[in-house]
């Protein structure tokens, strides 16, 4: 699978709370069209309050370069922290854009937070739902869109020219690769997508959605030649069974995410609070005993 010659620009924000990156992706030049890809709303678990501070920041860089942002994509329904889709949708005008297995997604989570008839679980939250092959284009900016399921059924991958957005399906080459014990996961489909991010040009740019660093910065970016050679999960030719049992035992030992209930809760739903109730207060649900392993 050849990547083109093109190299955009890509701006990347850090959220530290969350170990998150958002990207402004744009041809280059002030003024010309752009995407964000998976922009993060600010939520405080303590007191469950939500803030825009980070979302502001791409909007100010949008402005700042005079931008203009032609979609908004998630690379899946994410499980760590809270989207800010919907508030830049209706920020910029611009539509958002979901792989097509949210759908599923949606449906596992309608019933397990118990929403009632007024949530339906058709991706109708979203301006559009991708599958792999489909192209966007974006002022210029041509998005080949890469199914990468095995994390999550809804889990895609974006290409622009010379670079690769790979969602959690890969983190950085000392870090590995995603979990897959959550509703959907799968480790041999997962090891089927990553075989398919290795098969892209080896100088390929490799976006990640997480970086968890130990003594060193934050990095927003890897490449296929490095992820071929370094991956401690995938790298050095590790064949399918090897992978599938040794990320089935990590995933054993892993801990609930922290924000995995508030954010499915408004990730599912475009990156949208839930509807106020009479008092004008939104609220969000609790399944009790639902998620982990009893102690």
């Amino acid at each position: 699978m050849a990547a083109t010659a093109i190299h955009p620009r890509v701006e990347s924000f850090f959220h530290a709370d969350t170990n998150t990156f958002s990207y402004v992706v744009s041809a280059g030049a002030d003024g010309g069209a752009a995407v964000v890809i998976d922009p993060v709303l600010d939520y405080d678990a303590a007191s469950a309050r939500t803030s825009t501070t980070s979302a502001d920041a791409v909007l100010g860089y949008i402005h700042q370069h005079r931008l203009k942002v032609e979609w908004i994509l998630e690379t899946h329904a994410h499980a760590d922290h809270l989207s800010a889709g919907g508030y830049l949708r209706d920020a910029l005008g611009a539509p958002l854009a979901i792989g097509r297995g949210i759908v599923q997604v949606q449906a596992r989570f309608k019933a397990l937070f118990g929403l009632g008839d007024d949530f339906v679980a058709d991706g109708g939250q979203f301006d559009r739902l991708l599958q792999d092959g489909d192209r966007l284009d974006a002022g210029g900016l041509d998005v080949r869109v890469l199914a990468t399921p095995g994390h999550t059924d809804d889990s895609l991958s974006y290409l622009i020219g010379d670079a690769a957005f790979i969602g959690d399906t890969m983190f950085a080459p000392e870090t590995g690769t995603a979990r897959v014990d959550f509703p959907g996961g799968d480790a041999r489909k997962l090891y089927a997508s990553i075989q398919k991010l290795l098969a892209l040009p080896p100088e390929t740019r490799m976006f990640l959605c997480h970086d968890y660093p130990a003594g060193r910065e934050p990095r927003a970016e890897s490449s296929v030649a490095a992820q071929r050679e370094g991956n401690i999960h995938v790298g050095n030719r590790r064949g399918e069974d090897e992978f599938v049992a040794l990320r089935e035992t990590r995933d054993a030992s892993l801990p609930v995410p922290r924000l995995i209930l508030p954010a499915l809760q408004v990730n599912i739903r475009g990156g949208r609070l839930p509807e106020t109730d009479a008092n004008g207060i939104a609220y969000l649900r609790l399944p009790l005993n639902q998620l982990g392993r009893p102690s």
